[in-house]
């Protein structure tokens, strides 16, 4: 169950048309009225609100998933492979209830590796994906058919794919005698954490998926009976906050939370100039920059949201289905994340399997500077004094969130020395999150991408390039996405990781 407290609830006003007007949309939400958001979103919404039955309806599945977890009951490492709603649900649900599970949302060749380090033949691989056609995650089903057989184990006695009934993908594996679990096709990817996208990899983990699907269900009879709560949270994310969200999981026992929550509401309101950009937070004293609006599961903040992970995941997605409708805008198409794509598409024919090498404007010991600045301090400088007066930095790193992960330490400072809202990214991670936003959101972004030169390329099977040629086409191609905007954009490269992180920490802090 999910009750809500702080300071900010004075601020809303019941009596107002706004309040009535999300309680009548609260209405038609129950009865899956795919008009709410408009004649040009109601297509897209037609096919997308199954997500408002899957409380219910993945309890069918059950069996499935007891099957699963009984058959695999002798690996003792679940690897999956997703992107986006596939990866960002499975992982707070493992770090919630303390369950080991290594999410492979990277094509970083560094940390790729993390994952081949396993003993594969006490390892299941899940393969994520509604379509199949996303080339992260082409790419590592490719790369773990080949290690199994190459490691002398059959790929099919290892591998679970999750997908939408009649996708390539589903199509393809099933001739191979893979397992093949289906998901709803009327779910979107972000709206999909309690479907098989969410579940088969919790129950692989060993978590009770009946009682999370009972939570939410509990919860959502709760809110179906009394809108008050969802009415209040949407009511103040669409008339009292402004741009900025701030989010943080600290003391709340769900670590990840406000990385799902950042997907969701960045990627489903983040278009036609307007929405709402969370900036995931390491406190509830952090990420205030801006005057965001802040919000916490437990301790002090503007807003207070508290109750069980289940329960989060369908309040959260209720809430961003009426904030759409507020916002007029339709929350569940993605148009903008398609650029980045086809820019990546661009440089890979271009390179034709060949990294290029890069001549950097400016070197700085180990970081290399693509853009304007006498070095990485005096770059930033430049960067920050970019900024419009209501605009935001985005970091975008394209490295190890495992081994580099001291990097996600400049959000803070850079926060506090620019005094502008800043968020991180892993990257490509955040190009199935906050990647819709920087493009189709509010225009007063500027944007600085971190790369890193790689240890030791890894091949992709039935490839041309590698996973070094793939993240390297990834980030310079969002980086031409972002460029066509005549955005405020900085690369720096660190020519070795370890130095150039902590040079880069250092002339964050001089600033």
């Amino acid at each position: 169950m999910i009750s809500i407290k702080g300071d900010a609830l004075s601020k809303i006003d019941r009596s107002s048309a706004e309040y009535k007007s999300l309680q009548a949309i609260h209405e038609r939400l129950k009865t899956k009225d795919s008009t709410i958001w408009g004649p040009e979103a109601q297509a897209e919404a037609s096919v997308r609100l199954n997500w408002i039955d899957l409380p219910e309806s993945s309890r069918d599945l059950l069996p499935q998933f007891d099957a699963l977890a009984a058959k695999h009951r002798d690996k003792s490492n679940v690897i999956l492979c997703g992107m986006g709603g596939s990866s960002l649900g499975p992982e707070v649900i493992a770090q919630t209830f303390s369950k080991k599970l290594f999410v492979l949302d990277s094509t970083d060749p560094n940390y790729v590796a993390h994952s081949l380090a396993f003993d594969l033949s006490k390892s299941v691989v899940v393969v994520s994906s509604k379509s199949g056609s996303t080339i992260e995650t082409a790419s590592q089903r490719a790369l773990f058919e080949g290690a199994f057989k190459d490691a002398g184990l059959n790929p099919v006695d290892h591998m679970v794919f999750v997908t939408d009934p009649g996708s390539p993908l589903d199509k393809q594996v099933r001739e191979g005698g893979f397992t093949v679990v289906n998901a709803d096709p009327h779910v979107g990817g972000r709206f999909s954490v309690l479907s098989p996208f969410g579940l088969v990899p919790a129950a692989l983990i060993d978590v009770d998926v009946s009682v999370l699907l009972d939570n939410a269900s509990d919860t959502k009879k709760a809110f179906f009976v009394d809108s008050q709560t969802v009415c209040d949270i949407a009511y103040l994310l669409s008339y009292v906050s402004g741009q900025y969200v701030a989010y943080t999981d600290d003391a709340s026992g769900m670590p990840g939370l406000s990385d799902w929550i950042e997907q969701l509401v960045a990627e489903s309101t983040g278009k036609n100039q307007v929405g709402r950009l969370p900036v995931v937070a390491e406190n509830s004293h952090n990420g205030r920059e801006g005057s965001a609006f802040t919000i916490a599961f437990a301790g002090a903040a503007d807003l207070v949201v508290e109750g069980d992970l289940a329960s989060q995941f369908i309040v959260w997605e209720w809430v961003t289905a009426l904030v759409g409708a507020a916002l007029a805008i339709d929350p569940f198409n993605q148009p903008n994340v398609t650029e980045a794509k086809e820019q990546t598409s661009a440089l890979l024919n271009e390179w034709k399997g060949v990294l290029p090498s890069f001549a950097a404007d400016v070197t700085d010991g180990a970081v290399e500077i693509f853009g304007a600045g006498k070095s990485a301090t005096d770059a930033l400088t430049q960067l920050i004094g970019q900024i419009p007066a209501d605009g935001y930095i985005a970091i975008m790193a394209y490295l190890d969130r495992k081994d580099d992960a001291a990097i996600a330490e400049l959000r803070a400072i850079l926060a506090d020395k620019s005094g502008r809202p800043v968020t991180f990214g892993w990257g490509p991670r955040f190009l199935h999150s906050t990647g819709q936003f920087h493009k189709g959101g509010q225009q007063n972004g500027a944007f600085l991408q971190i790369t890193g030169d790689v240890k030791k390329d890894i091949a992709i099977p039935g490839q041309n390039y590698g996973f070094e040629t793939l993240v390297a086409a990834q980030a310079l191609g969002d980086g031409k996405a972002l460029a066509s905007r005549k955005y405020p954009l900085l690369r720096f490269n660190l020519t070795n990781r370890a130095m150039g992180i902590s040079e880069l920490l250092d002339a964050v802090k001089s600033l």
